[in-house]
C-alpha cells in the first residue's frame, strides 16, 4: 500500500479523533461547567488571614475572596446568567493544586505562589500581591537571622515553597535545622506558640496575619533576611483560554481603576472580621508594581 493511499484511509480517523478531543476540551471548559451546573466552586483557605479565611463561622472572607466575587459578576454578564451559586471547598497548601487540576475547584481564592513549574499543571491570574519569605519567632528567642537557626526546629506549612527556600539558604552553612511541618498556617504557628518550633518560615504578609490574630501579638516578631520575593495569584485550570482571558480582564481592570488598592486597604490596613484585628501591613513597592504592570508570568 502506498503512503498516499494509507494517508487517505487514516485521515478520516485522525480528523474524528481531533474532533472528539476538541469536543471534550470544550465540554471541560469552566464556562461550560458553570452553565450546566449553575454554580462555581471557590477554593478557600481556613487561616490565610486577610487573604482567605473563615470569619468566625463558616463563611470564607478576605482579599482573594472579594476578587473572586468580582470575577463571578463578570462571568454572569459574559454568560448572561442572572445568578450563579458560589460553592466553597476548603483547600490546603498540599491539596490545592490537585483539586484545581481535577476540576473539584474552579478557581482557588487563596494565597498561592505563581511558580513557572506549577504552570505545567494549572493556570494563574496576574499577581494580586508580592511579598518576601521571612521568619516568625518569639521576641525573646534571640533569633534575628537565618544563621541564628543553628540546631533549632523550624516549621513550614506542607505544600509551600518555604522548606525548599530554607534548604537553599542553608547550603554551605550546615545549620543542622530540624524541619517540622504544619497542615495549615495556623497549625504551623501553633508549633512556635507552644515551643515545639523555634521559628516559622512563610510569606511575611501571612506571618503578619498570624501575629495579628495571636492571643499576645507583642510576643512575636518577623525577623531576618528575605529568602525570596514571591507573588500570589488566583489559580484555575490550565488550557482554558476563555476563562483566563476573563480573569485577566477583571483583575487588570481592578488594578487600573484603583479598586484593587481599595480592597488591599480594606483587608490589610483596616479592622477585619471576626475580631476587628488590623494586620496593619502597608502596601509595598513590589505590590504597587504588580498593580501598575499586571503579569501572570510567574517566578
Amino acid at each position: 500500500m502506498s503512503f498516499a493511499s494509507l494517508f487517505q484511509r487514516l485521515l478520516p480517523c485522525a480528523l474524528l479523533a481531533v474532533s472528539v478531543i476538541g469536543a471534550q476540551a470544550q465540554d471541560a471548559s469552566t464556562f461550560r461547567k458553570i452553565q450546566q451546573s449553575g454554580a462555581i466552586t471557590f477554593g478557600y483557605r481556613e487561616s490565610s488571614f486577610g487573604f482567605s479565611y473563615l470569619d468566625g463561622g463558616s463563611k470564607p472572607v478576605g482579599y482573594s475572596i472579594d476578587i473572586c466575587n468580582r470575577i463571578v459578576e463578570a462571568i454572569k454578564a459574559e454568560l448572561k446568567m442572572p445568578a450563579i451559586e458560589i460553592r466553597y471547598q476548603a483547600v490546603t497548601s498540599a491539596n490545592r493544586i490537585p483539586l484545581v487540576a481535577n476540576g473539584t475547584v474552579d478557581i482557588e481564592c487563596g494565597s498561592t505562589t505563581n511558580l513557572v513549574e506549577r504552570q505545567q499543571l494549572v493556570a494563574f491570574s496576574p499577581d494580586i500581591f508580592r511579598y518576601n519569605v521571612r521568619t516568625l519567632v518569639k521576641v525573646d528567642s534571640g533569633i534575628r537571622s537565618i544563621a541564628d537557626l543553628q540546631g533549632k526546629a523550624v516549621v513550614t506549612t506542607a505544600g509551600t515553597t518555604s522548606l525548599r527556600l530554607l534548604r537553599d539558604a542553608d547550603r554551605g552553612r550546615n545549620l543542622e535545622i530540624t524541619p517540622l511541618s504544619g497542615k495549615d498556617h495556623s497549625d504551623s504557628f501553633l508549633l512556635v506558640a507552644n515551643g515545639r518550633a523555634a521559628a516559622f518560615v512563610l510569606d511575611d504578609i501571612l506571618l503578619a496575619g498570624q501575629i495579628a490574630n495571636a492571643q499576645n501579638p507583642k510576643d512575636y516578631a518577623i525577623v531576618g533576611e528575605s529568602l525570596r520575593t514571591e507573588n500570589q495569584s488566583l489559580m484555575f485550570r490550565k488550557d482554558d483560554p476563555a476563562f483566563k482571558a476573563l480573569v485577566d480582564k477583571v483583575v487588570g481592570g481592578m488594578m487600573a481603576s484603583g479598586e484593587m488598592e481599595k480592597l488591599y486597604n480594606k483587608w490589610f490596613m483596616s479592622p477585619i472580621p471576626p475580631k476587628g484585628i488590623n494586620i496593619n501591613y502597608p502596601i509595598n513597592a513590589d505590590t504597587r508594581d504588580a498593580f501598575l504592570h499586571p503579569s501572570s508570568k510567574g517566578i
